[in-house]
């Protein structure tokens, strides 16, 4: 239970400065405001943004009570994730935090937000290259290694 409560807190952190707080400067600093009416456009990106919520809040919960730990760098998961979501791609929680953004950027029809969440994505790749695979491959060894052979960095597969 202990695990779970660091990991939604880590999780909350993140989302609450990264996916709330940073986009939420960048409109008011480019004076986006929702848009008078709702159309097609307000439509999908709230469906985007429910779906990449709900896909991060998948990935927390899979740290958390199958990994046993955190999305946070600092108290990352004991165990290799290949379970959950991670089995059909193997960053599934920055693809979640991508699609909220993109949801957001199409709600508020907004290219600055597209412009943010594309800058999260190429941060996130040089993140996962630079960062994250080493630490695995180091942590986990073969096991990264089999894993990373079946199933795709970025793009979903089954």
């Amino acid at each position: 239970m202990f695990i779970l409560m660091r990991a939604i807190t880590y999780a909350v952190l993140f989302i609450g400065f990264v996916l709330v707080f940073l986009p939420a400067r960048l409109v008011s600093w480019f004076g986006v405001s929702a848009q008078p009416g709702f159309g097609f456009a307000q439509a999908v990106g709230i469906v985007v943004v429910g779906l990449g919520a709900a896909l991060a809040l998948s990935c927390v919960l899979t740290f958390a009570l199958l990994g046993k730990g955190t999305p946070a760098p600092f108290d990352p998961p004991r165990r290799l994730m290949v379970r959950g979501p991670y089995r059909f791609v193997r960053n599934p929680m920055y693809l979640g935090a991508a699609m909220a953004l993109a949801g957001a950027a199409l709600f508020y029809e907004s290219s600055a937000l597209a412009g943010y969440a594309g800058a999260f994505i190429l941060l996130t790749h040089a993140f996962v290259l630079l960062y994250e695979e080493p630490t695995l491959r180091r942590t986990f060894g073969t096991g990264y290694d089999g894993y990373c052979r079946q199933v795709r960095r970025w793009r979903p597969g089954l």
